[in-house]
């Protein structure tokens, strides 16, 4: 058997996102487990949503109940894992959402990818490292993971015994004084506005 075909929609994407007056553009935090991520992305969903403007939060967790469901946490399946969350995200953007990807994405090449695969594509692409410190992250500690890190129960944690790869560049750094969830959702909705109202 020959490999898969490209068929080409009948739907241009300029049609699509015309309907909605908007075009899709990814918004990818990253930072570690505890940092705020998800609930940053989802005050930010809301924000947007009440403006009229359509969303969707791609959770990494989430994700890993289903299509990733395969996946453990070793390197090269979590090197897989966001490849995947890259690769489905790049279809929601170019469906005409704003689709949020909170996720620890902790290796610099694995980040890589996930930008040039929507510059390839033609789709805006953000990178938001919530740069909340880990010190901070295991007084939160929102699952209980550092607790059991650091009791020797598992491995592999993230900012513990497996490394974080932190952004040298993101597009917007978020977290790093302590702010509020409210004031970090504003600063990134503003972020996302002012990244499509330029190039409109």
């Amino acid at each position: 058997m020959t490999g898969p075909v490209w068929h080409e929609q009948v739907l241009t994407r300029q049609q699509r996102w015309s309907l909605h007056n908007f075009r899709g553009i990814t918004v990818w935090l990253t930072g570690l487990s505890g940092s705020g991520k998800s609930t940053i992305a989802n005050e930010a969903a809301q924000i947007l949503f009440a403006s009229g403007i359509s969303t969707y939060v791609l959770d990494a967790d989430n994700v890993r109940h289903g299509l990733n469901s395969d996946l453990s946490f070793s390197d090269a399946d979590r090197t897989e894992n966001i490849r995947r969350m890259a690769e489905t995200s790049r279809l929601i953007t170019d469906a005409g959402l704003v689709t949020f990807v909170p996720i620890i994405s902790p290796f610099a090449s694995s980040r890589d990818f996930a930008r040039k695969i929507h510059a390839a594509d033609g789709l805006d692409f953000i990178e938001v490292f919530v740069a909340t410190e880990l010190a901070e992250c295991e007084k939160r500690d929102t699952k209980g993971l550092y607790a059991r890190a650091r009791a020797g129960e598992m491995t592999g944690m993230t900012g513990v015994d497996s490394p974080y790869e932190a952004p040298l560049d993101a597009d917007l750094v978020l977290g790093r004084g302590r702010e509020s969830v409210t004031h970090c959702a504003n600063v990134l909705v503003n972020t996302i506005n002012l990244r499509l109202n330029l190039k409109n």
